[in-house]
């Protein structure tokens, strides 16, 4: 296993399910960005062949402290590309937070791995040349995120998917699918609460313990609308049969319509070990500390709406970008990552985070150029970030 964003909340329960494991899996490569310290820690307990650290200037601190090992000390995006290809590595977790985990999984998926794919800007950014390049090389790709690895057991009801790809669906044969969203620590507050949201109110979920981008993108709704954009490039549906539902119990994860009106639904416990555990072993289940669910205890299920578009609108922004194609949702997922880190630094408010998606995505003029190459979806996200600070600046 090579495990990219090792200390970052997947990657530390990746290493927990590795952990109680230790006959099955060996963990040959570990990626950070910019927490050097774990990463030593984790070094010193799994001992893999190479670790690399994004930020160059804690290599020599890394370095330092695994001196007298056999571990390769690698920096900078060209060492953690280098460790995400590692020879040693039969499959990839891809769990660096957004954009800069495209390179590195690429990388992999071009080294012929087999991907554990928890990064779902890969496909919001890139979803038709990464897809391709899944079936040019015929490997694996399982989708760690909860919402999508439901929908992967329930499709493949127990059977191994196809290399180069996650599934070939029966389009006759499928209604809708159904993403489940929590709702965030804002459902149901009015307009006027949501002008005086505050970072720290917007990184308490209600159901998951995640890290910073991905808490603020699950209060805004954005990060259902990117999993919309992840599960119509790995599953093949159209978005007008993607549909988002408010689940505030988090415990149904999605759900699979078929035409003949059957649903089905993957249910667990809101843990990351149960879709981490599925996508390294699949098509097997093994053990996991995650508590049992116990339906009767838990006492009912509630299902709602999504939120009105001009309370969240976030998610309809996600929808349009995918809808008009080309490299919209490249821009969408660059200013969104921009709009994020304004907000926690507190640069502009809550509300603020859409209006400058939306602003963006009307400004940028590479929307209009298609997706194109990879060296196209680069400059492409370069430029939207360049328009989203400028934004930022003036407002």
């Amino acid at each position: 296993m090579a495990i990219l964003g090792c200390t970052g909340s997947i990657g530390v329960n990746t290493l927990r399910v590795i952990a109680d494991h230790p006959a099955r899996f060996r963990v040959v490569a570990l990626v950070a960005g910019r927490n050097g310290r774990l990463l030593v820690e984790q070094a010193l307990r799994f001992q893999p062949e190479v670790v690399a650290i994004q930020q160059e200037s804690l290599a020599a601190e890394v370095r330092q402290a695994l001196a007298g090992t056999n571990i390769r000390v690698l920096c900078g995006a060209a060492g953690v590309v280098e460790a995400a290809s590692c020879s040693a590595a039969q499959m990839v977790v891809s769990a660096i937070v957004g954009a800069a985990g495209l390179l590195p999984t690429l990388a992999a998926i071009r080294a012929g791995k087999h991907v554990a794919l928890a990064n779902k800007e890969c496909l919001v950014m890139a979803g038709p040349l990464f897809m391709a390049e899944v079936a040019r090389q015929g490997v694996d790709l399982i989708p760690v995120d909860s919402e999508h690895s439901a929908i992967f057991q329930v499709l493949c009801n127990g059977q191994r998917q196809q290399p180069g790809g996650v599934l070939t669906l029966r389009g006759q044969d499928l209604g809708r699918l159904v993403l489940t969203a929590s709702g965030g620590p804002f459902r149901g507050c009015s307009r006027s609460q949501l002008e005086r949201v505050t970072p720290a109110m917007a990184l308490s979920h209600p159901s998951w313990q995640m890290g910073h981008k991905i808490s603020i993108d699950s209060a805004t709704l954005m990060n259902k609308g990117l999993e919309v954009i992840e599960a119509f490039y790995l599953f093949g549906v159209a978005a007008d049969r993607i549909q988002v539902v408010v689940h505030p119990e988090s415990i149904v994860h999605s759900m699979v319509a078929y035409r003949d009106g059957s649903v089905l639904a993957q249910l667990g416990v809101p843990d990351m070990r149960t879709p981490i555990a599925v996508a390294l072993s699949w098509p097997e289940r093994i053990a996991t500390t995650v508590p049992q669910l116990d339906l009767a205890q838990l006492g009912q299920l509630r299902f709602f709406p999504a939120p009105a578009a001009e309370d969240f609108p976030c998610l309809s922004l996600a929808y349009r970008a995918l809808r008009q194609g080309g490299s919209a949702t490249t821009v969408l997922n660059a200013a969104n990552e921009v709009a994020v880190t304004a907000f926690l630094q507190e640069r502009i408010g809550f509300l603020e985070i859409a209006h400058l998606i939306e602003w963006v995505m009307e400004h940028c003029p590479a929307v209009t150029a298609g997706q194109g190459s990879l060296e196209d979806i680069v400059q492409t996200d370069r430029e939207a970030r360049c328009q989203a600070e400028a934004w930022v600046a003036r407002h």
